[in-house]
């Protein structure tokens, strides 16, 4: 078993419930788009005509504050019920692999990169979508860290609710991709410019998490592929025995440094560390 595979990786508070896994970000903008919502809906719509992105307002009349409000905002209870699934169970993850004030610029930037890419195929006349065209949701942000995930753990089990199938991250992003780019160019489904914010998103959120410097992570660092369990027959957890007591208190620290801050707040020596302590864990691997 590979250290990424320890508990502090998938921990969560003791006590139980729906939001006890969550991490501090993600619950955030779980709580701030449900709130958002539905105090839209309170005051009719009124939200909508202040944060929803079109080319025209946010570009063109200089109302940037669209790039980000817009990510904010949903049309129905469908919508934002399918944004929330994504964030509360893949948010944690890209959480604690970048650390949560990175976790949130990342999010937020594959969201603006979805308005960008959207207002980049309209100019090329590549969609059905005018200036005019209001884009609304977090969807960008969504994909960015479905493909963050499927970059760092590409062979992380995933069993889907519909259909009701196990695919790989790998298998997952590779299919919302090709989802999204035939529902452009096949014009299926009408909501092509939806798609195309999708697919902003999933751009960028390959191009940071594959090279993090660009969000002032420092250069030379390796991207921290955490393994993948084992069969269920085998055991969980290994004994303590398997690492010196002192060192494992060392690890256990930098576990904790992981946990607050990202993989990529460790420096080499503490790499090491992990390294060295994965590969007696796991002298099979």
């Amino acid at each position: 078993m590979g250290i990424a595979e320890r508990d502090y990786h998938r921990q969560a508070p003791q006590s139980s419930g729906f939001l006890a896994q969550l991490t501090p970000v993600v619950k955030w903008l779980l709580f701030a788009n449900i709130g958002i919502f539905f105090l839209d809906l309170f005051i009719d719509h009124k939200m909508l005509s202040f944060g929803v992105f079109t080319i025209q307002s946010a570009i063109f009349e200089f109302q940037f504050w669209e790039f980000v409000t817009f990510q904010f905002l949903h049309g129905s209870l469908g919508h934002l019920l399918f944004n929330s699934m994504g964030l509360y169970f893949f948010g944690p993850w890209m959480e604690r692999w970048w650390g949560s004030q990175k976790f949130l610029i990342f999010y937020l930037l594959c969201g603006c990169a979805g308005a960008v890419f959207f207002t980049l195929l309209v100019f090329l006349g590549l969609l059905p979508d005018s200036m005019q065209t209001g884009l609304i949701g977090a969807s960008a942000g969504i994909y960015g860290i479905f493909i963050g995930v499927a970059v760092v753990a590409p062979d992380l089990r995933v069993a889907l609710l519909f259909p009701p199938i196990e695919l790989s991250m790998r298998q997952l992003a590779i299919a919302l991709l090709v989802i999204s780019i035939g529902a452009i160019l096949l014009s299926i489904g009408g909501n092509e410019g939806g798609e195309a914010g999708h697919l902003g998103g999933a751009i960028l959120g390959f191009i940071l998490v594959r090279y993090p410097a660009l969000l002032g992570v420092p250069s030379g660092i390796q991207v921290f592929r955490p393994a993948v369990p084992r069969p269920p027959f085998e055991s969980k957890l290994r004994p303590r025995t398997h690492i010196r007591m002192d060192e494992d208190s060392a690890v256990d620290q930098i576990l904790d440094k992981v946990s607050r801050e990202g993989f990529q707040s460790l420096t080499d020596d503490e790499r090491e560390i992990l390294r060295q302590a994965s590969e007696r864990q796991n002298p099979d691997s």
